[in-house]
């Protein structure tokens, strides 16, 4: 069961969540924010995670600490970044934790994968303070972004993203209240609920949402208006992302995790989100299928899911850091 909001949430608010996401950008987002200056020199580069773990989200903050998903379950291990040392935060569920992101409540938002699930869970004690079942039999819930009003999930075979509307202090919704977005316009999705959807972020200036599509045109990037589930084609100059798994946005500079080809691409974007240029591809010899990537300081942060490889209890996992791109 949900956690209740200290007032109720109106159909008409939960339908404008997507519209509020301009008025409320002055207001900053309530992810906790990458820290700007450089992570310390001696923080290590490469750090392990649990054997057998089968990493795949990744959230950094607040403060200088990663949290990772796992396929295998529900746990969460949460480490440090100064350190590299961790531990794994038991939530009472055995149901996956795909992607996942961290708000300054200390509140992680996950993606439950193949379970159906939206959970939000206090990072502290690992408590699930809600969880929302959405879609159909066939769904993966893959990603998700928060913005300053609402929490966004991706579908992988289904052509729709779920909303969580978000009170004024970040009050959690009650289950009626989840948005189901139906995608429109220039959306296309594969046929017979073949996975179509990856990873998602928001536009550089928070009015729209950037879904990635790893089926239409062999790779593609989409621009999402939250109010009404219209898509377009975001302009990449060509460029094609058929491993698009995790996207992170650093004001206009928008990463994109292109697992199987151990690599990330990375757009400078308009500020609208409909056009982006690549201006880098960042390789190193430690990838290892990583799926998806968060930020601290002048770090990007990766977990390895080695995706290549038939998951096994002894399976070694890592995260590895790379340098932002300037």
């Amino acid at each position: 069961m949900a956690e209740q909001p200290s007032r109720p949430l109106s159909r008409r608010r939960v339908l404008g969540a997507g519209a509020a996401l301009g008025a409320l950008a002055a207001a900053g987002p309530l992810a906790a924010p990458a820290r700007a200056e450089p992570a310390d020199a001696s923080w290590p580069t490469a750090f392990p995670l649990p054997d057998g773990f089968r990493p795949e989200g990744i959230a950094t903050g607040p403060g200088p600490y990663a949290w990772f998903g796992s396929l295998g379950g529900g746990s969460l291990y949460r480490a440090s970044l100064a350190t590299g040392r961790g531990e794994t935060v038991a939530t009472g569920t055995d149901a996956m934790s795909v992607g996942l992101k961290t708000d300054r409540q200390g509140r992680v938002f996950i993606a439950g994968g193949g379970s159906r699930q939206l959970r939000v869970v206090d990072g502290r004690t690992g408590r699930i303070l809600a969880t929302y079942e959405v879609g159909r039999p066939a769904t993966v819930v893959n990603d998700v972004v928060l913005t300053p009003g609402a929490a966004w999930f991706t579908d992988s075979t289904q052509p729709q993203l779920y909303g969580l509307p978000l009170g004024p202090r970040g009050e959690l919704p009650h289950p009626r209240e989840v948005v189901t977005l139906p995608l429109g316009g220039e959306w296309a999705e594969a046929p017979a609920e073949g996975f179509t959807t990856n990873g998602l972020e928001r536009t550089p200036d928070g009015l729209g949402l950037l879904v990635i599509n790893v089926y239409a045109d062999g790779g593609s990037l989409y621009r999402v208006d939250p109010r009404t589930g219209g898509a377009r084609r975001v302009d990449l100059g060509g460029a094609k992302i058929p491993d698009g798994d995790g996207a992170l946005l650093l004001g206009r500079t928008l990463y994109v995790v292109q697992q199987f080809q151990n690599a990330v691409d990375v757009f400078r974007m308009d500020a609208t989100g409909l056009r982006g240029r690549a201006i880098a591809r960042i390789t190193d010899p430690r990838f290892r299928v990583p799926t998806t990537v968060a930020a601290y300081g002048d770090r990007l942060y990766l977990p390895n899911s080695r995706l290549d490889i038939p998951p096994a209890p002894g399976t070694q996992y890592d995260a590895v850091a790379v340098r932002r791109v300037p």
